[in-house]
């Protein structure tokens, strides 16, 4: 039996045990958890520079690195999201329908855990307590399969939160770390029917793509982030250049940061070069189009391929538009229906576009950086859904659930 096979088992023992255990006791073990990251955050930042000692001898990119790296704000804001769960109403045992038969049967839904969730994600060492924390709240063991970039983080967190849960009703044997850095590693969990009841993929394209043709384990789908803002004519200029510049320059490294901007040409021609300039002193790279470089000669001409790239770094496409219709066919041709965003004053024309465009999240007057289940209330969140089965945007504790009915009878045989 393989390591993979064997932590994947002793998370199936394990699930049946978190299925017994009360509200009271699951946010106990999470307050536990939460304790141990701050007591012991010295060791965890001591682990994460080796991570990131490593990454920068490897040529990793700054905006990855910043992905990678821990200090005591962000341990301390990776605790308080698990105390956040604790706050949220447990998902397990609502009644989602009741009713009653013709012939008497009495028909109970009610939300139940999934199971066992395997986790496949990259770079961010916080996702290892997010998961964990939002799994375990809604009954589920986990997998977790995070990138070598990341090992030495996630193998002290692991170890921390194992300590917690020592003292706790609930086993520690619920969260199981895969520490091979080898693709077959991520191969043999595609393929742990039985053993795994869903694959939720957290990363890039390639990744994601991975997974999803070659999961025999059924998979949702989280996506990459190639996030629109389009800035209409209407547009007021200080609002469309304070969303523009917070959606793409406030933390390029994620998924949900803009990655292409699409602007009315007559918005444009008043208004591109000083929001331009803005993204340029902030550090940002402009990719155009033939227009936009007439507007600002010192972009850089954009490629075809440009437009569906997600750079995750302090590089922006811009791309002028003539209509509402040229903008959202863009948007449809590029989208990984991720997060997508209007800035106009024109409510008519914002009303179509959240209803027409097809994404995860559609915002007016408002930047994209707000598809986050912490933002939206949700605690922290297992992954940003893409897909339209089960769950879709950020998928906080009802997305870990699944569904069972419970039938009550007195005796009724089907004739």
């Amino acid at each position: 039996m393989s390591e993979i096979t064997m932590k994947a088992g002793k998370a199936r023992s394990a699930s049946a045990v978190l299925n017994r255990l009360s509200t009271n006791q699951k946010n106990d073990a999470l307050q536990l958890m939460a304790d141990s990251l701050r007591n012991h955050k010295d060791d965890i930042i001591a682990a994460n520079q080796e991570d990131l000692e490593r990454g920068r001898a490897q040529g990793t990119s700054p905006s990855l690195l910043d992905r990678l790296a821990l200090n005591p704000q962000r341990i301390e804001a990776i605790a308080e999201g698990l105390e956040q769960i604790i706050m949220l109403p447990d998902p397990v045992g609502d009644v989602l329908d009741s009713f009653e038969r013709p012939n008497g049967l009495q028909i109970t839904k009610v939300r139940v855990p999934l199971g066992v969730i395997g986790i496949i994600y990259e770079a961010r060492p916080n996702v290892t307590v997010d998961a964990a924390g939002l799994c375990l709240k809604a009954g589920n063991a986990v997998v977790l399969r995070g990138g070598s970039s990341a090992l030495s983080s996630n193998r002290k967190i692991v170890e921390v939160l194992h300590s917690a849960l020592s003292a706790s009703p609930l086993p520690a044997d619920a969260i199981q770390l895969i520490e091979s850095a080898d693709r077959s590693s991520v191969d043999e969990m595609l393929k742990l029917n039985g053993m795994l009841d869903v694959i939720i993929p957290r990363g890039g394209q390639s990744l994601i793509r991975n997974v999803v043709e070659n999961a025999t384990v059924p998979v949702i789908e989280t996506g990459a982030g190639i996030c629109h803002t389009y800035v209409d004519e209407t547009a007021e200029p200080a609002m469309a250049e304070a969303i523009a510049v917070n959606a793409k320059v406030q933390r390029p490294s994620v998924c949900n940061s803009m990655e292409t901007l699409l602007v009315n040409t007559r918005f444009a021609a008043a208004h591109l070069e000083h929001l331009a300039d803005q993204l340029k002193n902030s550090g940002v790279e402009i990719r155009g189009c033939t227009e936009t470089v007439k507007l600002i000669p010192w972009a850089v001409p954009a490629e075809e391929q440009d437009f569906a790239t997600e750079y995750n770094d302090y590089i922006l496409n811009i791309k002028l538009v003539d209509t509402l219709d040229e903008a959202m066919d863009h948007i449809s041709r590029f989208s990984t229906k991720h997060s997508e965003c209007i800035v106009t004053e024109n409510t008519a024309i914002a009303e179509r576009f959240l209803q027409e465009v097809d994404a995860a999240a559609v915002y007016h007057n408002a930047s994209t950086r707000f598809t986050d289940g912490f933002e939206f209330g949700f605690g922290a969140e297992i992954g940003i859904s893409t897909q339209k089965l089960h769950a879709r945007g950020p998928m906080g504790l009802p997305a870990l659930t699944s569904t069972k009915y419970i039938i009550h009878g007195n005796g009724q045989i089907r004739g």
